[in-house]
């Protein structure tokens, strides 16, 4: 039996001349989450909705669990649940006749299904809430049932699409531990985001879309060791009022190769090709007069294997997440 429980050949999906994915290839192993990271308009949605037949595939190949279903993408649809990045619950039912409802969908009975809404509003800590009518409920519960409703015929695969996005800390560090929960009881999960920091906590493997391109698609710890080209460390100590580019110079100068950059009052950051010995860059610092508070080695993250394979600065991210926030 093949590990594959997708794979994705040649997809492509355009729109009147503008190509949204371009013949993109990928698979997905059976219990594992797969990230998709990019930004805005690179083509996450646009997958996960050919994937689950939400739109139709203007050329490329869907397989699941080893049969091609391109041409007909509800054959799979026992084998997955979908949160789409806005909720598609009904706003004055209660949260419990929500999932009741998604349940008879699937064509669970009466009992099964009511039996699975009690399991999952417990599982999800919104049994108090189980009788409000969503409209009532705060963004991050409304996410938290929308995953509940996915999860109601017991889906091998589950595809989130940006499920922390715009919610409270509290909820998204809820979301995310669930999320690692159910991965390890075996099911396997395609996750869209925008949030590196995410995707490095929570994926297997990632793939980096820009433009509708897969320009990366490997384990996280490969893309993170793959992006280490130079050493680094960062040091913090008390501001100082003077400015300090001199004291810029003089680090270049003392220590050879390295590259000082002063980050803002309080904080310098250094990168060398050659591995840095903190020791001797604190005693500098020191004897210049600097009453430094801490000074750690800065590791490689995917956040600099995205930005090297793609070119998109953090900030660009940053100010993507503030605007779906609001």
């Amino acid at each position: 039996m093949t590990d594959k429980i997708i794979e994705v050949q040649g997809l492509k999906k355009s729109y009147n001349g503008f190509v949204a994915v371009d013949e993109i290839d990928f698979e997905i192993k059976r219990a594992e989450i797969f990230g998709f990271l990019g930004p805005n308009g690179a083509g996450k949605t646009t997958t996960i909705n050919m994937l689950i037949g939400m739109a139709k595939v203007t050329s490329g190949i869907i397989v699941y669990k080893g049969t091609d279903l391109t041409k007909n993408i509800k054959k799979a649809q026992e084998l997955i649940g979908v949160v789409p990045d806005e909720s598609n619950l009904y706003d004055e039912m209660s949260g419990f006749d929500n999932l009741c409802f998604c349940g008879a969908l699937y064509g669970l009975t009466k009992k099964e299904r009511e039996n699975k809404a009690h399991q999952l509003l417990e599982l999800f800590q919104l049994k108090e809430a189980a009788n409000k009518k969503f409209k009532a409920y705060s963004k991050g519960m409304k996410r938290k049932l929308t995953i509940a409703a996915a999860l109601i015929h017991n889906p091998e695969i589950l595809f989130l699409d940006e499920p922390t996005t715009g919610i409270d800390v509290a909820s998204v560090r809820q979301i995310r531990n669930l999320i690692k929960e159910l991965n390890e009881n075996g099911t396997t999960i395609f996750l869209t985001t925008h949030y590196i920091e995410e995707a490095e906590r929570l994926c297997h493997r990632v793939a980096f879309i820009h433009k509708g391109k897969i320009i990366e698609n490997n384990s996280v710890d490969n893309l993170i060791a793959d992006s280490h080209t130079t050493n680094g460390v960062e040091i913090r100590f008390e501001p100082v009022n003077e400015k300090q580019n001199p004291l810029m110079q003089n680090l270049k100068n003392h220590f050879h190769g390295f590259d000082c950059m002063q980050v803002n009052d309080s904080t310098i950051k250094i990168t060398s090709e050659d591995i840095i010995d903190i020791a001797p860059v604190v005693s500098f610092l020191s004897n210049e007069g600097l009453f430094i508070y801490e000074a750690r080695l800065l590791k490689p993250s995917l956040e600099d294997a995205f930005v090297k394979a793609t070119g998109i600065e953090m900030d660009i991210l940053k100010k993507e997440k503030e605007k779906n926030k609001i």
